[in-house]
């Protein structure tokens, strides 16, 4: 069964910096987009990242310039390196796999990121 799981979340204080990180048994991670959501209490789940699976990455224009993305296929793995971190950024960071050939997306359960002094 498909699974996916985030980790890295924690408490940080304003412009400190947490890699998170979401590790997907899915067969066909390598071929597919990766993409990283957050959901800030009583706020929709909003889109933070992409990183598509010939490598494009793109970011909300909230995080450009403080948080990156990348990918470990051969680990079926993605991070996300967020820096200069804000009290707005935090929320619960969701990973998603998604596998555009059959239009199915992985969710894992969330990592929460408290940005606070």
């Amino acid at each position: 069964q498909a699974q996916v799981v985030e980790s890295g979340g924690g408490l940080v204080q304003p412009g400190g910096s947490l890699r998170l990180s979401c590790v997907a048994s899915v067969s066909t991670f390598s071929i597919n987009d990766v993409f990283w959501y957050r959901q800030a209490p009583g706020r929709q789940r909003e889109f933070v990242a992409l990183m598509s699976s010939d490598g494009i990455a793109r970011f909300a224009d909230s995080v450009l310039g403080r948080f990156t993305i990348s990918r470990d296929n051969a680990k079926n793995t993605a991070f996300l390196q967020m820096d200069s971190l804000k009290p707005d950024d935090t929320a619960v960071y969701y990973c998603q796999s998604y596998d555009r050939a059959d239009r199915r997306a992985y969710w894992g359960q969330g990592t929460r990121v408290t940005v606070s002094s």
